[in-house]
């Protein structure tokens, strides 16, 4: 991209995007100190997938190349079992 030429809008919105996750990482990590060792995953997965945002602009796809669709699938598992945790850990104190 030369000097001219504005960001197209999946660029914008990935930049953005990205910027979301990374305030997400940070709002976790200082809401998550707690006992459970394993919590410092879910602000490292927000982390990650924002850098995965930023990667995605300069590739125009989130499934090429190949391990930029694992970095996400990772994430989104990480996602996912962080949910499950919430939920079970929630139907144990209500």
């Amino acid at each position: 991209m030369s000097d001219r030429e504005s960001p197209s809008f999946h660029a914008v919105f990935n930049y953005g995007e990205a910027s979301l996750w990374f305030v997400l990482a940070i709002a976790l990590a200082l809401r998550l100190r707690m006992a459970r060792p394993w919590r410092w995953l879910l602000p490292l997965a927000f982390a990650v997938f924002g850098v995965s945002d930023l990667i995605e602009v300069q590739t125009g796809a989130w499934w090429e190349p190949w391990w930029l669709l694992a970095m996400k699938s990772a994430c989104a598992l990480v996602f996912l079992l962080a949910w499950q945790a919430q939920r079970r850990q929630g139907s144990r104190d209500g």
